[in-house]
This record gives C-alpha cells, structure tokens and sequence, in this order.
C-alpha cells in the first residue's frame, strides 16, 4: 500500500498543527506509523490521497448512518448553502430539525442547538448545577464527554490511549466537584449518593460507552441509575452524543426503557455536519437564558447547513425496517469476526448494542474501564496494521467502537471478516 502523499502532507502538516492532528487519536500514536490523509468518501468507502481505498468502519466517528455523501444528504447541504451558510438569527430549520428530535426523544421537552457534543455535555452540567444549586457531578470511568475542564477525568478513548488518564491544565479545585465511578457498579452510585446526595448536581453517562471501546449495561443497571437519582433529587443526564439514533431511533433510552431528565446529542443529528443539541424537562430547561439565569450561546448555533443536513438524514432514518436491517448487519459481523478469533486461536471479546461494537483482545469479559484497560495494546496494533493493508478502516485504537451504515453491503462484511481472520492469524 503506497503512502507517500500521506506521509508527505504529515510532515508539512506536524510544521503547522499541534501533532499533524486536529484531534489527538487521529495520530495513529496507538497503532503505530503516520496517519492517512483522506480526500473522498462515498457509501461504505473512504479513499486517501494516495488512491488507497477502504471499507470505512470509523463512519467520521459515528454520524455517517446512513455512509457518506448520501445524494439527498449533499442536495440539502447544497440547497441551504444557495441561501446562505450563517445568519447568526433564528430560521425555520431549527424548529423542524427541534421536532424531528422530539419525535423520536420524547424526553426532550424543549431542545437547545449547539455545534458539538461537548458544547451539548458543558451546558448540560452547567445548567444542571443552575437548576440544582449544587456543584459536585458524578460521572463514570472510561466515559468521554467531550473536552470540558469537569469531564476530563478518567475520560476514555484519546485518554486511555495516550496514556494519559486526566489532562493537564484542569484547576485542582474543579477536578475535585468531579466524583467518578466505575461503570456497571450500582452499590458504587447507592453508597456515594449516601453519603453526598444532597451535594450532587448530576449524574451524567454514556448509556452505551463507545470510548472506552462499547460497553454493554448490565440488566438493572440504568434503571436502578433512575432510581437513585430521583431518591436523592439528582438529574440524570443521558449523554447520547454517540448512541443517539444509533443504538435505536430513540437512542438507548428508548432500547432500554429509561427517561432521563436530560439528553444530549450529536454526531447524527447533524448528517455529517458539527451540530450538538442538548433537550430535557420544561422546568429544566426553563433555567436557559434567555429565559433564566443560565447562560449559554454561540453564534453559529442552528446554523442552515448543519440544520439541513440533519432534517435530511432524520427524515431517511425513518425508511421502512431501516434499524432492524441495521441490527442484522451488526449481528452478521460479530458472528463473523468471533468465528474469525476462533479459526485463528487469538482470544477476543466483541460487545455489540446494535450497529455499534468493539473488538478487544482479552481473555475475559469487558465490562467497565478496567477490564477494557487490559486489552492488548500491541495486539491491536498488528492487527491494525494488517486490516489497512488489506483494505479495512477501523478507528486506530483500541478503545473506540466501530459502526455499521445503512451502505455496507453483505459483501462489504464477507470481506471484513477474511480480512479480519487473516489480520489474527498475523499476530
């Protein structure tokens, strides 16, 4: 496989940008070498600038459901960009894009827009302690929520693959409002919430963890969560950044059953676009300025492009038996890729909600940030290497999930799992 444009355009790139890279586990830090410049994607496919072409399983990390440059997706980008890509004022697209959400997060009483998960986590906590009037938040080992100061605390993913659990430049004073868990461990919740209940803000969790690779939640888990945080008058927040409109159309408060008091999304909503939304009670959000003393903004909020693109891929997601199909592609694949493990003698564990799973190299079962902390780093690595040789795009990481879209193909998937067994026979 020729590289030479890619590693080209990564050394001019590390002359100008921080690593190369715009956000760090693009840097290939985990599985070693230099990372592949992109210059187009369509469907299931993604090509670099050297001509090499893959069946992409990273999907942007997460919001190409439906694959990428989906024709009606680019025609409504293209139709709002006509009229203009930013006005910084309200437009009808918000309000269409506010009730497709709605529809489908009945829990999402009002809605706020952002540009990105992290903005949509951020405000979420922050209203949450407006609301509550207290300062401390529990969060969970391994799940990410984007880059804010109070959430980079055992945080997952880029974390855990760099080796660097918490990040520098986080106020000691603020870290320590910040209580964390580990995940999948009720009794941990029950026996914090007695002890500081009445100083908890929040809880705030990925349903289905996808960064510290996909974690499964046990039976009870989440709804004994709801429990507690109604007994001890915390807020739930869900954050559904990922598992919005992936792990069902409802995301995972609709797979399992729980209505939490508030949601955040992203990635999908926006159809390939930056759009982050957070939503919840009335009450709650009734505390966001303009109407309350919480303050948030942000001049593209809303923006018609992103708005566009998301009413779009919203509208396609409601295609007759899309989700069960989806499911089917995702149950084809992990049944292919443990078969693989098998034929080749290489111990795996494989989590899977839906269209959305991990592959881990332990021997036992992964179920929180510690048994996913024992995966073997240079495991993952060969067998990274060996999936792009031979033409299959995971995320280079061991801690990030892998996603299914509505474009790959049964043939997309038979070749993924040769090249998977061929990629386990190599370690």
């Amino acid at each position: 496989m020729k590289r030479d444009k890619s590693e080209a355009l990564f050394e001019e790139a590390v002359l100008r940008i921080p690593g190369g890279v715009n956000s760090p586990v693009r840097a290939f830090n985990a599985v070693g070498g230099q990372p592949l410049f992109l210059k187009k994607a369509k469907g299931s496919k993604i090509t670099d600038v050297d001509g090499n072409r893959f069946i992409d399983y990273v999907l942007s990390w997460g919001p190409m459901i439906l694959g990428h440059a989906h024709p009606k997706v680019i025609a409504a980008v293209q139709k709002a960009a006509a009229s203009g890509t930013s006005f910084g004022a309200p437009t009808p697209l918000e309000i269409t894009l506010a009730e497709r959400v709605q529809h489908k997060f009945p829990s999402m009483e009002r809605v706020r827009f952002v540009n990105s998960g992290t903005e949509a986590t951020m405000s979420a906590i922050r209203l949450a302690r407006g609301f509550t009037k207290r300062d401390k938040i529990i969060k969970f080992e391994g799940c990410y929520h984007g880059h804010a100061d109070s959430l980079l605390v055992k945080a997952g993913s880029g974390a855990m693959t760099l080796g660097v659990p918490d990040s520098a430049g986080i106020p000691a004073d603020l870290a320590r409002d910040t209580v964390t868990l580990p995940f999948n461990n009720l009794s941990a919740v029950k026996k914090t919430l007695e002890a500081i209940g009445d100083q908890v803000a929040c809880i705030i969790i990925e349903p289905v963890p996808g960064n510290m690779g996909t974690i499964i939640p046990k039976e009870g888990y989440l709804s004994g969560l709801r429990e507690l945080t109604k007994s001890f008058d915390v807020l739930l927040i869900f954050d559904e950044v990922m598992s919005g409109f992936r792990v069902a159309p409802g995301g995972a408060q609709e797979r399992y059953g729980i209505q939490p008091d508030l949601t955040c999304l992203g990635k999908i909503i926006g159809g390939g676009l930056p759009v982050g939304a957070f939503g919840g009670r009335l009450e709650i959000m009734n505390h966001i300025a303009p109407l309350g003393p919480v303050y948030q903004a942000g001049t593209l909020s809303g923006n018609p492009l992103a708005m566009a693109a998301g009413i779009e891929t919203l509208a396609l997601l409601e295609t007759h038996r899309l989700y069960e199909k989806l499911e089917a592609k995702g149950a084809s694949l992990e049944e292919g890729m443990r078969d693989a493990a098998k034929r080749a003698k290489v111990p795996v564990q494989i989590n899977r909600v839906g269209s959305q799973m991990t592959l881990f190299f332990n021997r036992s079962e992964v179920k929180d940030y510690a048994s996913a902390a024992k995966s073997s780093r240079k495991r993952f690595a060969s067998f990274h290497r060996t999936l792009l040789e031979l033409g299959v795009y995971f995320a280079p990481s061991p801690f990030e999930a892998l996603f299914l879209s509505t474009a790959h193909s049964p043939g997309d998937i038979d070749k993924t799992i040769a090249v998977v067994y061929e990629a386990l026979k190599n370690i």
